[in-house]
């Protein structure tokens, strides 16, 4: 277990979507719309309801800190050859049987080791590190946006450095919360999982929330946007998904980078098998119908 929560941990949400239901307070900053008893946490299991509002208990938790290579992320198109501090906490509002984090995307602050760092802490050490070829602070690992509050507050003072912000998100969140972040980032990479909303009922998610946000990072002229699909064998591996997902990132920018990625057993799919090689190749393919920059992971 973690380390006692300061004061700060208990900013509440500024979501407008926030609104009372049947006496509780209701989380505004993803479309679950988590109404939890007094003392109990959201899906996420990083957010709390506390004193009549639903509040980031995850805020300055920290459980992983890394200085990586951007192409990590990844981002392929931007400042290739840079180093990013890669900040992660706990939580997430998707819950993937396939998910290669598992170990704090699904942990709550009783499962996964922590400590405390206050947002000034971590611009500090990004900002000590840019003789060593930092740009900024990437915000991963975990779903970064269920700590939204923390993630606008950090990116505010490495903004204030004249550093940059890196976002890696499953894009599952409202927006009102989202409009408070875009004007402070330089760079994001968005998971799109699948192009329905039957294959976000897997991963329990809600597929227009994520169009949505990738469509409102690729209209903001100060992000840098790439798109990532992890394909998993018998799932989303198939060419009309790809080719719909592609199409649909052409709409928005024919420029997108799009990164298929190879899936390696995990969490509950730790039965199914690998992606052939050959299959990503194929998908490339496809996806080379209407984008121009497409790229293969984990190979």
């Amino acid at each position: 277990m973690g380390e006692s929560a300061a004061s700060s941990a208990a900013m509440p949400a500024a979501a407008p979507e926030d609104a009372p239901r049947g006496g509780r307070a209701v989380c505004g900053v993803c479309p679950h719309a988590c109404a939890p008893a007094e003392g109990r946490r959201g899906l996420c299991r990083a957010r709390v309801a506390r004193g009549g509002q639903v509040v980031c208990e995850s805020y300055g938790r920290v459980t992983s800190l890394a200085l990586d290579p951007v192409e990590k992320k990844p981002l392929a198109r931007w400042r290739p050859g840079s180093l990013v501090l890669s900040v992660g906490s706990y939580g997430c509002n998707l819950r993937c049987p396939f998910c290669q984090n598992a170990s704090i995307a699904c942990a709550g602050p009783d499962d996964v080791p922590w400590r405390e760092m206050a947002p000034v802490e971590l611009a500090d050490l990004a900002l000590e590190a840019r003789g060593r070829g930092c740009v900024g602070v990437a915000y991963t690992h975990n779903e970064p946006l269920v700590g939204i509050e923390f993630v606008i507050d950090t990116a505010r003072l490495v903004r204030e450095r004249g550093m940059a912000n890196v976002l890696v998100s499953n894009g599952m969140v409202n927006p009102g919360p989202l409009a408070g972040l875009v004007p402070l980032l330089d760079a994001a990479n968005i998971d799109l999982k699948g192009f329905s909303q039957a294959f976000y009922e897997v991963a329990g998610g809600d597929f227009e929330a994520v169009r949505r946000t990738i469509a409102t990072l690729a209209a903001a002229p100060a992000c840098h946007l790439e798109v990532t699909t992890l394909v998993i064998p018998g799932l989303n591996d198939d060419g009309a998904t790809i080719d719909a997902v592609a199409a649909w990132l052409a709409s928005l920018d024919p420029a997108i980078p799009y990164h298929l990625t190879r899936f390696f057993p995990c969490h509950r799919m730790a039965d199914r098998p690998p992606t052939p090689v050959a299959d990503l190749h194929r998908l490339a393919a496809v996806a080379r119908r209407h984008l121009g920059d497409v790229l293969l992971g984990n190979c």
